[in-house]
């Protein structure tokens, strides 16, 4: 039997599903602004990038005396290096050779990791539908403006994209609001509770939530549902696939309170 998820409302009540062990969630809705536009995330929810990521960091980590493991790097994947290489190193270190850290990651990352980088199942596709639903498309990532090119490329949704964001336009990167806000100053008329976003890890939905974004979480980066939940996320699906199957009841073409 496929996996099924649920949403969270406050009082008008509806479900997409029951994942296992979890409550149904409730959203409000009082007075209704239409939606105006989807902000996607890339890494972990249009393109299969989180491993990989995780093991750039941890090589680049043990280049510089720190062994840390994987899942540990992993959980802080959605992050830039702004904010995860604090996680990790003191103060000192950081202040001896965070930036240098950094750069090496970055220069690895490129030589050895980005070209295994796959797209997700129904990436293109709900990227299509929500197009054609006549909804602004915008990609918000924690990622360098260069790389943002080539994950599109590797997505197939160029075409389809008509702003983006990058680590490159934010003084901070998620789990702070800068790349969200980038992306809506971008977007054409757009208050951010006329946005959704739609992302993998927990960072995606504290950053929206700073700025009342509605966010809707997929499972493709691997992150725990229930973390997912924790985080601030409205709806939780498998992939972008399952998002498109069941895109009819999902958040994407409902009303939502002001």
């Amino acid at each position: 039997m496929p996996t099924k998820f649920c949403c969270r409302a406050k009082a008008r009540h509806f479900h997409l599903g029951f994942a296992a062990g979890l409550k149904p969630r409730h959203l409000h809705f009082g007075i209704s602004i239409m939606l105006k536009a989807v902000i996607f995330d890339i890494d972990g929810t249009l393109i299969d990038s989180v491993p990989l990521h995780a093991r750039a960091w941890q090589e680049a980590f043990a280049n510089f005396g720190k062994r840390i493991s994987f899942d540990d790097v992993r959980s802080q994947i959605g992050k830039g290096g702004d904010q995860l290489i604090p996680v990790f190193l003191s103060k000192q270190e950081q202040q001896r050779f965070g930036e240098e850290l950094d750069k090496f990651r970055g220069e690895l990352w490129k030589a050895k990791y980005m070209s295994k980088v796959k797209p997700l199942p129904g990436a293109r596709r709900l990227v299509w539908r929500v197009k054609e639903e006549g909804l602004q498309v915008a990609l918000a990532s924690s990622a360098k403006s260069d790389e943002i090119e080539f994950y599109k490329r590797v997505a197939n949704i160029a075409d389809l994209v008509q702003e983006q964001t990058s680590a490159d336009d934010a003084e901070r990167s998620k789990p702070h609001p800068d790349i969200f806000e980038a992306a809506l100053a971008r977007l054409k008329d757009v208050d951010a509770r006329e946005a959704v976003t739609i992302g993998d890890s927990p960072y995606d939905a504290i950053a929206a939530g700073k700025l009342k974004m509605t966010s809707i979480g997929v499972l493709s980066g691997g992150f725990p549902e229930e973390e997912l939940w924790k985080a601030g996320y409205s709806e939780i699906y498998r992939d972008c696939e399952n998002l498109l199957q069941r895109y009819d009841s999902s958040l994407l073409t409902l009303k939502r309170a002001a």
